[in-house]
This record gives C-alpha cells, structure tokens and sequence, in this order.
C-alpha cells in the first residue's frame, strides 16, 4: 500500500511537472502560426541549453528550415516568440515602430550590471545613450587615435619578436592581446602588458563574461525573473572585478575627470553630477532621471570592456584567417595598404582610414560570414499587429532576427560559403536592402561603440599586414565547427596558421 501510494504520487508529480514544462506549446499552432515541434522543458532550444551549440545556430537553422515563411512561432524554453524572416518587417521592428520595441528583453539585477548601455529598458537607455555618444565623436576619436597608433606599434613588435621564434600562432588568442591592450588603454587609462605581461585575472574575466550559463535559460522559463528576485546574469566575480576596476582608475585620478578625455573621464563628469536627467520623447511625459552610483558606473564598464575587447578580436580573427587561406585576397588588401601608407608617410589618421575601401569590404564581408550578435531581439512594450501577415505580438513577447540565418540567405549572398569581399562593393551595396546586413543591428539602439571598433581594427590590421604575411600550415582546419561554450560566434578549434616577415 505505501508503495503503491508513493509511486502514484511519483506519477502525479511527473505529470504536474510535465504540463508546467508544456503549457504553452500549443500557443503558435492556436494562432496558425508555423513552427517547430518544441520538447519539453527545452522548447526549441535542446541543442543550446545541453552546450552542442549556440542559441545562435539553433535559430540559423530554423531560419533555414522555413524558406518561405515570413515569421516562425518559436520556443525559447517555454516562452513563445517569434522569429522574424521578413526584412520588411524587420525594418518596422527595428526602425518605423521602435518605440513598441525599444526594449532587448533581458533585464536583471541593477547590482549585477544589469543597468548598463546594452541590457537596460528604452528609458534607461535613452538616458545613457545620450550620455555616452559623446565618447565616439569625431574628435574623441581624432584623440584616441595615438594611443590606438602606440598599441599597434607594440603589437606589431611583440609579434616580431613571436615568430623569430615560430611562425605558428592561434589567432583568436594573438588579436586578444591587442584588443584588450587598446580597450584597457582607451577606455580606462591604463597601460597594462598585455602583450607580455601576467593577465591571467583577465583571461578567467573572459571566462566568466563570454561563457554561458544557465541564468539566462533560467529567465526563458520565467520571464523576469532575475529581476524580480534581483538576480544578476552574470556571476559575482564579474561585478567586482568591474567595481574594483573602475574604484582603482577613480583613485588615481583623484575621483576628478583629467584631459584625457576617454570613458573614464566621461564617466567621472557623470559621477559629480551624481544624476543623470533623461531627455524627455513627448512634452507631456515626466522627468527622469538617472542616479549615478557605483553600480551603474561598473555596469558601463562592464559593456565597454566586452564589446570592445572579445567582438574586435573574434572578427579579426576571422578576417586574418581567410586572408591565410585566400592569398589573392591578402595581397590585394596589402597593396591597398601599401599605397595607403606610402601616401600618408606611414601614418595612420582617422581622417585617411576611407580611403582603404577594400579594406572596408573584407571587413565588411567577414562580418557577413561571422556576425559576433548572431541573433537580435526586442521585446513588445504593447500589442502589435506585424505588417503584411495575420500575426499579432502580446505586450511583453519577444521578436527576434537570426543575424546569423539573414546573412547567409541565398536570396541576399548567392554562395553564402564563399568569402567575397565584392559582396560589399559599392554598386552591389546599394543593390542590396539594407536590412540584410545587420552586424551592428539598425535603427536608434545600433551597437555605439561601432566606430570606435571600426577605427581600433583597422589600425591592427593595417600595421600587421605592413610587416607580415600570412599562409595555411598543417594545423590550418578548413572547414570551422563552432563552439557551444561561448556566448558568441566562435571555433571549437584553434585557428593556426603561419605567420612571416614580409
């Protein structure tokens, strides 16, 4: 008897949990809405949550799988979205309706970083945006442009050094250093080694940052819940490291802003002024403000830091290793460069950088092939009907883009394969919709820091491709596999090639 009274609640408590992890499975075939069949508990996301791949790649592949549908009901875990495919309705998503979807739709603890420029709600957002755009200016660029010179120059000495004694070199793990020198030095002041020196504490930062874990598979299954339960996305160690980071840069500059005139001193002008007023959108709406405490400085530090050392890195990486693997491509762009420096008396300005356009396209086309967001979303801030379909998204639902599936849709990029930096020619640009070209998203909440990435890259690449060459060697893999362990497009392998004095 007691058996048999233990195994039917065991029974019970199995059916309970399996229609909590089923509940809402049947809301898109309700709304005749095409889709994937979702698993329990996982939705459409088994082959990320269990690590086989990225979030990213799931949703490629269903982009992939429904060739001529205009919008696919997906499951993140067992939250319905919805998958975007149709570029015209992305262009309202993203551009002529914004303001429904001025929200990325992953919040969490304002103590955890959660109050910083990429994860924050419109509001917040608006109000440091605002803020922050001053950074990139032309004329914050113009001086920031010596410190990028001075790295470039190191680096390009550091790698002399490096294959004197051995032409093989990961990729991925070269460029890290230079980005993380430049983004140390331009963002906080700091003039750390990274070229030689002990950064073992900012490679497990790395680790930490760029590793996913299971808070955000967490907030899936309970959309807000890390905010509500002031969870962070992150761990711990993260947030100090970022609090302590931005106390040590305060200290040695006396908690006032110098004439540097990078993030830190941005961010110091902010702090004494201790809040931030938030420019209002309509004349009848209220005052806002931003109150500039520890948290939120660390937070801002936090996003610079990321975007600006592991996304340059990745495409750099990316781009120098089809330039190993298409030498024609690498001499073309040398050339360019060549007669670039030659005009300029080796000098590299940011007022000159538009005159390497080739330089632009290879870039541009790596991006294509490897867009570090591989996925963007926004979250419904009220009802809304999707242009030209039967579709309606819920208030509070999230839409996403598979940046990842646009970029290699045959409609767009015949031979997606291929690497063909004439992809991105002027006359095939303006052939193209704008909307399938989507590396830094589009519309008001486009990645800010995209200049200064633009200028940072540039100047490695140029100085490298100067003094160096590269070509495939034994350990060259020609075919990539992707990792399901980092939070961005990234190989499983080590990309080795060669690399010489020219």
């Amino acid at each position: 008897m007691v058996l048999f009274t233990a195994l039917t609640l065991a029974a019970a408590v199995v059916v309970l949990l399996y229609y909590h992890f089923t509940r809402t499975f049947s809301y898109w075939k309700d709304r005749n809405v095409p889709g994937p069949k979702p698993i329990p508990l996982f939705g459409n996301l088994y082959d990320s949550t269990v690590r086989s791949c990225t979030t990213g790649a799931v949703f490629k592949k269903i982009y992939e799988n429904y060739p001529n549908e205009k919008v696919v009901g997906v499951f993140r875990m067992t939250s319905p979205t919805l998958l975007v495919r149709d570029l015209n309705i992305l262009k309202h998503i993203f551009i002529k309706d914004f303001d429904n979807f001025a929200d990325r739709g992953l919040e969490f603890s304002k103590k955890g970083l959660g109050q910083n420029l990429f994860h924050s709600d419109g509001t917040t957002w608006r109000g440091l945006r605002s803020r922050f755009s001053h950074i990139f200016t032309n004329s914050k660029l113009k001086n920031m442009m010596h410190l990028l010179n001075d790295r470039g120059d190191k680096f390009v000495d550091y790698l002399s050094e490096s294959v004197a004694k051995s032409p093989e070199h990961n990729l991925h793990a070269l460029v890290q250093k230079y980005t993380m020198s430049t983004i140390t030095a331009c963002a906080f002041g700091l003039d750390i080694d990274t070229l030689r020196g002990d950064i073992d504490s900012l490679k497990r930062i790395d680790k930490l940052i760029f590793t996913p874990n299971f808070a955000t598979e967490l907030d899936m299954l309970y959309p807000g819940i890390l905010k509500e339960l002031n969870m962070s996305a992150f761990p711990a160690a993260v947030t100090s490291f970022f609090k302590e980071l931005v106390k040590s840069v305060t200290l040695q500059r006396n908690g006032m802003p110098t004439n540097r005139k990078d993030f830190m001193d941005l961010i110091l002008e902010m702090k004494n002024k201790e809040r931030v007023e938030i420019t209002k959108k309509y004349s009848d709406e209220k005052t806002n403000t931003i109150e500039i405490t520890d948290n939120v400085i660390a937070a801002q530090a936090f996003v610079f830091y990321a975007a600006g050392y592991e996304t340059t890195a990745s495409t750099m990486g990316f781009l120098l290793y089809h330039l190993a693997l298409d030498i024609q491509i690498q001499d073309r762009l040398r050339t360019e460069i060549d007669e670039y420096l030659k005009k300029h008396n080796n000098k590299i300005e940011l007022d000159t950088l538009n005159d390497l356009q080739y330089l632009d396209q290879v870039f541009s086309e790596t991006l294509r092939m490897y867009p570090i967001v591989d996925t963007l979303q926004r979250k419904a801030l009220n009802d809304y009907h999707l242009p030209g379909t039967d579709v309606k998204v819920a208030k509070g639902q999230l839409v996403l883009a598979s940046v990842w599936g646009i970029h290699h849709d045959e409609k767009y990029y015949p031979e997606p394969e291929k690497f063909d930096p004439e992809r991105f020619s002027p006359e095939n640009i303006a052939a193209r919709d704008t909307m399938a070209y989507l590396p830094f998203g589009q519309g008001p909440r486009y990645c800010i820091g995209m200049r200064f990435a633009h200028v940072q890259s540039r100047v490695c690449i140029i100085r490298l491709l100067s003094t160096f060459r590269l070509e495939v060697n034994k350990n060259t893999v020609r075919s990539l596999t992707y990792s399901g362990y980092r939070i961005f497009i990234a190989p499983k392998e080590e990309i080795s090639v060669n690399i010489y004095p020219r």
